[in-house]
């Protein structure tokens, strides 16, 4: 799966926000958006709008592609319920997302280079894909020899508070997924209008 290697500050500085939550903040020098006459805003249509909410959609969740999102959105149209509710639970539910909600990881893209490296348990077993669909129950923890990274400890002690459908114990360096998440309880690091991804979608598919 291809992973996202695109000047990440770029976008944070599009949003006006420290989006991936980098510990070098990626506004401190440059607060305008990027571009010769980054501070100009035009204003936008539907369209845009939709546009603009997809994209910080797909930051949040570490650079999802396109293609991507068209397929969480399919799967969340066949799924009882609400489309919007549905298209969120599926990307929390990814083990990538579950990595960086126990505070294990300082970026969600930290979170994939752990996943993808090796360091991640999912009942015991070794699981390198960061897309991976994590239920209610099962037990995500670290490898041995990750417990002692430096980077990872050093994480861990700056440690901010999970969600409440997520569980983790730094001791042992195991968490579980408690239940599956409600739009509601999820915190974006800037708000996210999930109805107008839905619509924006929708005309995609």
């Amino acid at each position: 799966m291809a992973r996202y290697t695109g000047p990440k500050n770029r976008i944070a500085r599009r949003f006006g926000m420290n989006i991936f939550g980098r510990r070098r903040n990626p506004l401190l020098h440059k607060p305008n958006p990027p571009g010769m006459h980054g501070a100009r805003r035009r204003k936008k249509s539907d369209y845009g709008l939709q546009l603009e909410e997809k994209q910080k959609l797909r930051a949040i969740y570490g650079m999802l592609s396109q293609k991507q999102l068209i397929n969480y959105y399919k799967k969340a149209t066949k799924k009882s319920g609400m489309t919007p509710q549905n298209l969120i639970e599926l990307l929390e539910c990814r083990l990538d997302s579950v990595v960086f909600r126990f505070g294990v990881a300082a970026t969600i893209f930290h979170a994939q280079q752990l996943i993808s490296h090796g360091h991640i348990r999912v009942d015991g077993k070794k699981v390198d894909v960061r897309s991976f669909q994590v239920k209610p129950g099962m037990v995500i923890s670290l490898s041995e020899k990750s417990k002692n990274n430096r980077l990872i400890k050093e994480t861990l002690a700056a440690q901010k508070e999970a969600p409440e459908y997520v569980s983790f114990d730094p001791k042992s360096c195991e968490g579980k997924l408690e239940s599956l998440p409600e739009l509601e309880q999820i915190s974006f690091p800037l708000p996210v209008n999930v109805p107008l991804v839905c619509e924006f979608l929708a005309h995609t598919c």
